[in-house]
């Protein structure tokens, strides 16, 4: 495995947990995780790379070594967040990211909102959220204020061993040394005793606000950057909207250059399950960039 360093960084008054590989005067690329995820969770795909870059990689607010709040967050937070580290890492050039899940709809919608700062923009199986029932005003602030009744709480395993025992059962994609990876760097000695996930429990509260898709679209119509969506023929894009439906088409369309991929035998952690399939699309795509 390439080796990582990290970096504490201080980002909107928190500390910031910034992982890099690669060598500071390489092409740079910026890789934003998903939800209860951290930023180590890229390392298979950092191993398939075949050209030298600079991967930048933070930890968000309240994941991994970054610092955790302990209460509710905000989600435009991390569209703020996002901002100042690319103003710290990237401040004179516009960059280029990839994002997983979480991590592509905050690059989304800020590449809608700073399209200058956006180079060339990756989005791994995320085409926005299907509403739940019950998606009104009432219902969701009433949901919120019974979950923050209770402060919320991870679930917690015997030992590291049980933690990648436990994401193997959830994705026999897995092999059992990337099992053992995960557990140990997107994973954490529990305070309590035993092994938990490096996430805030609060990330399980949802915020209380409503979700509309056609917030997400207004700002997709906004990005000027080429786009590429790689999708996981087992993932949740496949799952929300179908591989070729007219829901698909209607959101995809509102990225104004778009190249569509699609990546076999893989579920929603692509970067897991197929991680050379993703770091071949994620170099053609980025070519020019690296020239």
């Amino acid at each position: 495995m390439r080796a990582s360093r990290c970096e504490q960084v201080a980002i909107r008054g928190l500390r910031y947990n910034v992982r890099h590989w690669g060598e500071a005067g390489a092409p740079v690329l910026f890789l934003l995780h998903g939800w209860m995820d951290a930023s180590a969770t890229f390392q298979f795909v950092v191993d398939s790379l075949q050209r030298d870059w600079h991967l930048i990689a933070p930890d968000w607010r309240g994941y991994g070594e970054s610092e955790w709040l302990g209460r509710p967050y905000w989600f435009p937070d991390y569209y703020a967040d996002l901002d100042a580290l690319l103003n710290h890492y990237s401040p004179d050039q516009a960059a280029n990211v990839v994002g997983h899940s979480m991590g592509a709809n905050i690059a989304a919608t800020y590449a809608g909102v700073r399209p200058e700062r956006i180079a060339r923009l990756v989005m791994l199986d995320f085409l926005g959220l299907k509403p739940a029932p019950g998606n009104d005003a009432p219902s969701v602030i009433g949901r919120w204020l019974d979950e923050i009744a209770e402060p919320p709480r991870l679930r917690i395993y015997p030992d590291q061993v049980a933690l990648a025992r436990r994401l193997l059962a959830v994705n026999p994609r897995l092999t059992r040394e990337r099992a053992e990876f995960l557990a140990e760097f997107v994973g954490r000695p529990a305070p309590e005793g035993g092994h938990e996930m490096a996430c805030d429990p609060w990330h399980k509260v949802a915020a209380p606000a409503v979700y509309r898709i056609e917030d997400a679209l207004a700002a997709w119509e906004k990005v000027t950057a080429p786009v590429m969506l790689v999708n996981a023929e087992k993932g949740f894009v496949n799952q929300r909207f179908g591989r070729d439906t007219e829901e698909f088409w209607r959101r995809a369309k509102h990225f104004r250059d778009l190249r569509v991929e699609w990546v076999a035998d893989a579920g929603h952690n692509l970067q897991h399950d197929q991680p050379e399939a993703v770091a071949g699309l994620i170099e053609s795509f980025f070519e020019i960039a690296a020239r």
